[in-house]
């Protein structure tokens, strides 16, 4: 080997070729076994989300044994792996910081899972589905913003680990697979707000049908892990006053992404209901205007 090395140009001592040779040898037969998972995953698998993780897995794998072969190969060149620490723990720190805040955040979703692929989560404004996890970011398909009702924009946000330490992480489906919907309807003041409540509260128990024993199921997984607690289970309709009119919020339990087509049913329904009946009015913003008759006939002469 060294007197290969001299025959090149090269003055490399003779242990640091071989160390060479040695990593070039493992990365070149560690992602030769990798490419021949992934291709027999490919051909054998035909769940598509079973063969996600499969690969993501693999990957994971395929980064440790790399990892491992290299400073396996190369620690010994320093003495010992404390050494090497030592010389590159102070530098790695300050340049690499925002690196392994983002590792200990995968580490993090992986150890702690107040999230994983599928679920539905918002975290610093940006809300969306999961679809991958990955060592330094994970990825969601987003909702909302310009789109009602939580539907998808189509777009793919890419968020660094690290901000699952530094905000807020709100998750719709993981531990309680139900929310809590509003939808209000302002009836006029001349209306017959005791009947149309009535009407409304029907709609809700109709329109909006959650089996009850799967809902109480879910309460009961739920309290297990989390203090969830909730009174009033069945829909419910609340009455208050705006300024155009009586307001009679609808309060009932929906999945997540089930949340625009239950508006859709629950809307229609209450507009067949209400055309049946004379002394219900949906109510709107309006402006009156009042004159004293002494000001509009002083006015006229």
């Amino acid at each position: 080997m060294e007197e290969l090395l001299k025959d090149i140009g090269l003055a490399i001592p003779t242990h640091t070729a071989w160390r060479i040779v040695e990593t070039i040898t493992a990365v070149v037969v560690l992602t030769a076994i990798r490419f021949a998972v992934s291709f027999f995953i490919g051909r054998r698998c035909s769940d598509m989300a079973r063969c996600y993780f499969l690969r993501r897995n693999t990957t994971y794998v395929y980064a440790a044994l790399l990892t491992f072969a290299i400073a396996h190969i190369w620690v010994s060149a320093f003495g010992s792996f404390a050494t090497v620490l030592g010389l590159a723990g102070a530098g790695v720190a300050i340049a690499l910081h925002d690196v392994l805040a983002n590792i200990s955040g995968f580490a993090f979703i992986i150890s702690r899972k107040p999230f994983q692929v599928g679920d539905r989560i918002e975290i610093g404004g940006t809300a969306g589905d999961v679809i991958d996890i990955r060592l330094f970011q994970f990825s969601v398909i987003e909702i909302g913003n310009w789109v009602d009702a939580d539907q998808s924009t189509g777009r793919i946000v890419h968020i660094p680990n690290s901000r699952a330490f530094r905000e807020p992480l709100a998750n719709y489906t993981t531990g309680f697979e139900y929310i809590w919907h509003e939808i209000p309807v302002v009836v006029t003041f001349e209306s017959d707000w005791e009947k149309a409540k009535g009407i409304l509260k029907e709609i809700s128990e109709t329109a909006v049908e959650i089996p009850s024993k799967e809902f109480e199921s879910q309460v009961r997984r739920a309290s297990m892990k989390y203090l969830i607690y909730f009174k009033h289970l069945t829909p419910i309709v609340y009455t208050s006053v705006v300024d155009h009119g009586v307001r009679l919020t609808m309060r009932f339990i929906v999945k997540p992404r089930q949340r625009r087509g239950s508006d859709e049913a629950v809307w229609e329904a209450i507009l067949r209901a209400f055309a049946q009946h004379d002394d219900i009015d949906l109510a709107y913003p309006t402006t009156r205007f009042y004159a004293q008759s002494g000001q509009m006939d002083a006015e006229r002469d």
